[in-house]
């Protein structure tokens, strides 16, 4: 082999080198996955055990409920056969889609986002905890929910019930509102680095 088809190989083997580390790079690393998995399903296992055992709790109590802050706060037990608020009520199937459909796009960004911050990594795993968890109730629980939280936020006005999965989403959403503001002045800290 002469010397320039030697050169040209080991070019074309950089060439391909460069490009598996790209691709590399663009996947988390073990800190980023130490981050979302464990908030994933401690969040998931939280929000299920505390369904069985608010459920099993109330169902050997008369009036299936228990005021834990009177006029504010009690645990009922009842079941939500929509999403948030009730709606798409009785539609299990199309929830079952758009929650799935929704927990691949969160494990997309997870895996494919190049901004490693670690807010949004905690973000994404309380959706994909909520997301899972209210999943989980739509696929074996005959399509309904089991929400226990009640909140009285006004003398006789009760916010809808809710449950743990429902206040990581909350959460998540909330974190990736906040990691907004900041993304901006991390990139513009980046490049004035470079410069």
């Amino acid at each position: 082999m002469t010397e320039l088809g030697k050169e040209e190989k080991c070019a074309s083997q950089s060439s391909k080198n460069n490009i598996t580390n790209r691709r590399l790079s663009v996947l988390p690393g073990l800190k980023e996955h130490l981050i979302f998995w464990p908030i994933a399903v401690f969040g998931l296992a939280l929000d299920l055990w505390s369904k069985s055992a608010v459920f099993n709790w109330l169902g050997q109590k008369p009036d299936n409920n228990v005021s834990i802050i009177d006029g504010f706060l009690q645990l009922v037990r009842t079941v939500n056969p929509g999403a948030a608020f009730g709606i798409a009520a009785g539609r299990s199937y199309l929830l079952v889609v758009v929650s799935t459909a929704a927990l691949v796009v969160i494990l997309v960004v997870f895996f494919l986002n190049r901004i490693r911050q670690k807010l949004v990594n905690v973000a994404l795993a309380f959706l994909a905890a909520g997301i899972c968890g209210n999943l989980y109730d739509r696929i074996f629980n005959d399509g309904l929910v089991r929400d226990f939280i009640d909140v009285v936020y006004w003398p006789g006005k009760h916010w809808p019930a809710f449950n743990i999965a429902d206040s990581l989403l909350c959460i998540g959403v909330g974190l990736l509102m906040i990691s907004t503001f900041f993304a901006p002045r991390a990139l513009d800290r980046r490049s004035s680095k470079s410069t």
